[in-house]
């Protein structure tokens, strides 16, 4: 029985999506060998000239009529199946419409075949929100839109289809409690029912990964972790008896620890293994900022909770650069990396 293909989705066309896909084929072959791009055959065929014009080895493009054509397809080239209609006018390193519509029905297409159980993973490639907004998406990125494909698929509402975005790299992983909100928002998202779930959700997901029960931290949301309620009660109140809850579960979960501290406690070095496997932290840019310094070259984003998996590398769609030839697709190997660690036995020997 062969091996279920993995989706690398296109990104947004305008971003540096397909020049990392094309560089990912390129310098990988090993790796992707058993992953195609959901996608739009013309994009990434001129990606690839693109790089070929810069003097660097330009891969041809080999079209597939089916998914499981993908195992035929020759060594030393990218295999691309037509997933989308063809976007037009679309400029690189603008925000468009186009470009946008383009990214979220490549990432829709690739969400109903793993729910479909036709591929084993997704990996997908950065697309620009203001983009996916100005397309008519409701959605303000991957997860969300995922989040409800899934729910879709089950017959369940949003709500009850919880999702955890964890971020990850070689040295420190962290799930967080909330994500695309406001500052203000993410504070009253902070609930025993949230921090709660966050830990279940990470526990589940790390435990079939790790093959053990996972040591989690819990990071408080306040100064010092709200110093016994001097500087906030949400630790004593809120996330205190959730750990708690957790514990009396059978979890191996810690905290809350003050935030400026836990996730050094957490992370690992050639010189010291970290305290803990994963660090749930309360919002977004507290959970992002430690494990992005450590680098966006190795870091990839991991959604938690779905019946299926889905990896991302650790960055955006690079206005800036898109064009030039010049984006680093590290982060992307590591995400394929990750997919095939995460996904069913059999696509890891693909």
């Amino acid at each position: 029985m062969q091996a279920l293909p993995m989706a690398i989705t296109l990104g947004d066309p305008a971003g540096i999506g397909p020049e990392i896909i094309v560089k990912a084929f390129r310098d990988a072959p090993a790796l992707t060998r058993g992953c195609f791009v959901a996608g739009d055959v013309a994009t990434i065929r001129f990606a690839s000239q693109q790089l070929g014009r810069a003097g660097r080895l330009a891969l041809p493009v080999a079209v597939l009529d089916d998914v499981a054509d993908v195992h035929a397809a020759p060594p030393q080239c990218i295999p691309v199946l037509q997933a989308i209609v063809p976007p037009e006018g679309v400029v690189v390193g603008e925000v468009g419409a186009s470009a946008g519509r383009a990214a979220g029905e490549a990432v829709v297409w690739a969400a109903r075949a793993a729910l479909a159980g036709d591929i084993a993973a997704i990996v997908t490639a950065p697309l620009h929100k203001a983009s996916l907004a100005a397309a008519g998406f409701g959605f303000p990125g991957h997860t969300e839109l995922l989040q409800a494909e899934a729910a879709a698929h089950g017959g369940v509402p949003v709500a009850q289809m919880p999702v955890r975005m964890m971020l990850a790299n070689d040295e420190l992983r962290t799930v967080l409690v909330s994500i695309h909100m406001s500052l203000r928002q993410a504070i009253e998202a902070v609930t025993f029912d949230g921090v709660l779930a966050t830990i279940r959700i990470a526990h589940g997901a790390l435990h079939a990964a790790l093959g053990r029960a996972p040591r989690i931290g819990v990071a408080g949301l306040n100064p010092h972790a709200g110093e016994g309620g001097l500087f906030g009660t949400e630790e004593r109140d809120i996330i205190a008896p959730a750990v708690a809850a957790a514990r009396g579960e059978g979890m191996d979960v810690h905290g809350p620890y003050a935030p400026d501290t836990v996730f050094m406690r957490a992370r690992t070095t050639p010189a010291r293994p970290g305290e803990f496997d994963v660090v749930i932290a309360m919002y977004h840019d507290q959970g992002l900022i430690p494990v992005k310094y450590l680098g966006v070259d190795k870091g990839v984003n991991v959604t938690l909770g779905l019946p299926l998996v889905r990896t991302s590398p650790d960055h955006g769609t690079a206005f800036d650069i898109a064009g030039r030839g010049v984006a680093d697709a590290s982060s992307l190997i590591e995400a394929i990396c990750m997919a095939r660690a995460l996904a069913p036995r059999a696509l890891r020997s693909a």
